[in-house]
């Protein structure tokens, strides 16, 4: 439980944090970070075309797959504009209900990546396990409606400790350990009572973030089961568990930098600064940038699309 501190001594703005003790060379480091935003958002904005103007990616699997980049352009869109302008512009201040908003965007963006890698999987196991009813259970209509529902748990959930934040008094000269806002980050800096702020934050994420989770291994367990099970070569193994490779890698790609970052923050807080620096932005910037380039490797429409598009360009 934290002190409280009197209103006149409370900031209403925080500080951010770029590359402790690089702080000579930030304009270098943003360079690379830059061309990463750059080609994440490039990669995912071309996904989209592609799945848009492709006739024969208007499919469940690639209707979700659209879902994921939109969520992934949102993470980039939330945090480019501060964590570049520390870095350039050495813009450190954000005001306290910018910071609340980028915390809103940033983990409902997240907790909408998990549920979109959740409703993959539910898209693989079908169409593995179930192949004769997967048009009827996944139409069209059926794909919109779960992704509603994903965006409504995704940001419905996160509303309730809003008010508390923007009541809460922080401490003067508070510092964030990052470019930009997280809840956990925040919460560090309040000097009022956080119980309900960090226990409704665990009870979230276990309900969001770890069910998702266990149901995405809980899938592939039963799709493992069946693949195994059926009366086939190993060609037919590899062809069936070849469908799930790109939908591994992403889910790879999202957890563990998330599970890395949770660890720091819970764990590390004798970590040094830079560990939790570099942490936050691999968490914020590996799946937007790698998620475009494994679809498009392990994809083959999408892996063809992209070679017509580059040799129409070359004509």
């Amino acid at each position: 439980m934290a002190m409280s501190t009197p209103a006149n001594l409370t900031t209403t703005e925080f500080a951010l944090r770029g590359f402790p003790g690089l702080e000579a060379v930030h304009g270098w480091i943003g360079i690379p970070i830059f061309f990463a935003y750059l080609a994440a958002i490039l990669g995912n904005c071309t996904i989209l075309y592609i799945i848009r103007t492709e006739p024969s990616l208007h499919q469940p699997m690639y209707y979700f797959l659209a879902m994921l980049a939109t969520t992934d352009l949102g993470l980039c869109l939330a945090t480019a504009p501060t964590v570049l302008g520390v870095l350039w512009f050495q813009l450190r201040k954000i005001r306290k209900p910018c910071c609340i908003a980028q915390i809103f965007f940033i983990h409902s963006c997240s907790f909408m990546e998990s549920a979109v890698l959740f409703a993959m999987a539910l898209d693989r196991f079908l169409a593995i396990c179930s192949p004769l009813r997967y048009t009827a259970l996944l139409n069209s209509s059926r794909v919109v409606r779960i992704g509603l529902v994903l965006l409504l748990r995704s940001t419905v959930l996160l509303m309730p400790p809003l008010p508390f934040f923007l009541k809460f008094p922080f401490c003067p000269d508070a510092t964030l350990s990052h470019s930009y806002c997280l809840h956990q980050d925040l919460l560090r800096m309040a000097c009022a009572d956080t119980t309900f702020s960090s226990f409704y934050a665990l009870i979230l994420i276990l309900l969001t973030m770890g069910s998702d989770l266990l149901f995405i291994l809980i899938s592939y367990g039963l799709i493992l089961r069946t693949v195994l099970g059926m009366a086939s070569d190993n060609q037919g193994h590899h062809k069936a568990l070849g469908t799930c490779v790109s939908h591994i890698c992403a889910v790879l790609v999202f957890y563990v930098p998330v599970l890395g970052l949770s660890i720091v923050h819970r764990f590390g807080q004798h970590a040094p600064a830079l560990l939790h620096v570099i942490m936050g932005n691999v968490y914020i910037l590996l799946p937007p940038l790698m998620n475009p380039i494994i679809y498009s490797i392990k994809t083959k429409q999408i892996y063809s699309r992209i070679l017509r598009m580059i040799s129409v360009k070359n004509l």
